[in-house]
């Protein structure tokens, strides 16, 4: 029998409409008292269990996501109209450790590609960066001119643009040479063209500098105004690229060397009780094998910071974890912006209605494990485990940090839905069947079935098994379709 409404935790004093609901039906709560609903309800919008009086914390997930702007009666429809959140100003953070370490479990193998260095892989790609968005069209036309040179174990030829790279300064310089550098790393990219003009100012020697050791037989560079014909010479290169690469061939490798990023976007009230929650059940599997996961959309921590503070190993990294929080709000506040602003039109018509209760939602995905490490913009996870990344809430932007720490693959959950994919591989996890039915060409994997009683459990075994098939070389909806591509943030903080 299909359940109508979801009460989360036993505190909540609302519970969330799994399927539209007319008024006059009556829905149960956990303590099986039942409640006549007053109004319609959307799926995924809150209902009230109880009489909340005016100025009353809303309780969801166990946590308050705001208070009553009015007298809100038991059955009432609870969303933007009559609530409203409870954050303000800064917080102050004190580290009280609450871990758990997930049960080991032996890796399965994946067949992926192991590069010299001895990283894993699960794409054999070359990659064109760009170092200026001046020469953005010519690696795009050298990209279609050369791809007969995909053969073999070669998985394909792509290059990444992006405007940036010229007439920078400061922070805003140093993160455009960081980032591209960091995807010139990727395992994923077994040979790299690194593409630039001659008069840009990321010059070529800083470029090299901030790339640091690297195999030459790996990274080729072409710099356009040094050359008659840059076509010409980019085919050299690049057949020089295809020769390395064509070295490769998939073998056994374990799940434990997997770094897994995760990431939501166009949410719904659903998202955190069915997609978000089967991610965060994956990600804790994926660490007891082993493996690395990576959490970022800082702004969308705020409100709940509590479910992941002092989930930090030690002292050390709780005080990076706060350093990255209070560094973003400050980002906020020196833009003149409001740090807990609501959240976006899509995800109020979603059901979701303060930062508190998207950010709840949000964190689902960090499953229950310790978080091992917080790293920054641009830099690659290096410690087994849950990490936090430093990163906004813009999902192309955040989809590419991700990438840049090394993220083989990348889970994003979406109640809505979205096609757009990062250089990694981008599976796209629906929190409703419906979504899924209707976007079958943007959707790889459907938590819906949650709603109709599958287990956290067995939707993460799902999911695990999915994953595994992509490391093996099964192309996800936008890998498909061609759909790269990379967003720098700018204007932020580097740390």
């Amino acid at each position: 029998m299909l359940m109508k409404t979801i009460q989360i935790a036993p505190a909540d004093n609302v519970a969330v409409a799994l399927c539209p609901i007319n008024a006059g039906e009556t829905v149960q709560s956990g303590d099986l008292s039942q409640v006549v609903v007053t109004e319609a309800i959307p799926q995924g919008h809150k209902i009230a269990l109880k009489n909340i009086a005016k100025e009353e914390n809303i309780i969801k997930y166990g946590f308050v996501i705001g208070h009553a702007t009015t007298d809100i009666p038991a059955g009432s429809w609870v969303h933007t109209h009559n609530m409203a959140t409870n954050l303000s100003g800064e917080i102050e953070y004190s580290y009280h450790p609450e871990l758990k370490q997930p049960v080991s479990e032996k890796p399965e193998c994946f067949n992926g590609f192991r590069r010299k260095d001895g990283r894993a892989a699960i794409r054999n790609e070359i990659w064109i960066i760009p170092t200026v968005g001046c020469v953005n069209d010519v690696a795009k036309r050298m990209t279609a001119l050369n791809q007969d040179l995909v053969t073999g174990t070669i998985d394909g030829l792509y290059t990444f643009d992006h405007p940036f790279g010229c007439s920078q300064t400061g922070h805003d310089h140093a993160q455009t040479r960081k980032l591209l550098a960091a995807l010139v790393r990727h395992p994923n990219a077994a040979a790299v063209l690194v593409l630039g003009l001659g008069c840009e100012n990321l010059t070529h020697e800083q470029f090299v500098e901030e790339l640091g050791d690297y195999d030459a037989d790996r990274v080729k560079f072409l710099t356009c105004q040094e050359v008659e014909d840059e076509f010409e010479a980019g085919r050299k290169l690049l057949e020089e690229c295809a020769a390395y690469a064509g070295q490769f061939h998939r073998e056994p490798i374990p799940v434990s060397e997997l770094v897994v990023g995760m990431k939501c976007g166009g949410s719904d009230g659903l998202s955190g009780i069915t997609a978000n929650p089967a991610v965060g059940r994956f990600s804790d599997m994926l660490v007891a094998r082993g493996g690395s996961t990576v959490l970022t959309e800082v702004p969308e921590m705020f409100g709940a910071e509590g479910f992941l503070m002092n989930r930090c190993i030690n002292k050390e990294v709780f005080e990076k974890a706060v350093s990255m929080i209070n560094g973003f709000k400050n980002y906020f506040i020196s833009h003149n912006e409001v740090v807990y602003d609501n959240p976006s039109p899509g995800n109020r018509q979603g059901g979701i209605t303060t930062l508190e209760d998207k950010s709840c939602g949000c964190v689902q995905k960090g499953g229950t494990a310790p978080i091992m490490d917080v790293i920054g913009y641009g830099d690659a996870v290096v410690t087994k485990g849950l990490n936090m990344l430093y990163g906004p809430g813009n999902d192309l932007v955040s989809a590419t940090a991700m990438t840049a720490a090394g993220a083989h693959l990348i889970l994003f959950t979406t109640g809505r839905g979205t096609p757009f994919g990062a250089p990694a591989p981008t599976l796209k996890l629906s929190t409703n069947s419906r979504l899924a039915e209707n976007k079958k060409g943007w959707i790889d994997f459907d938590a819906g079935p949650i709603v109709e009683g599958e287990s956290i459990d067995n939707a993460a075994k799902r999911l695990l098994q999915l994953v595994i098939e992509v490391a093996n070389g099964k192309e996800t909806q936008t890998e498909k379709r061609g759909y790269r591509s990379i967003s720098i943030f700018k204007d932020g903080v580097v740390l």
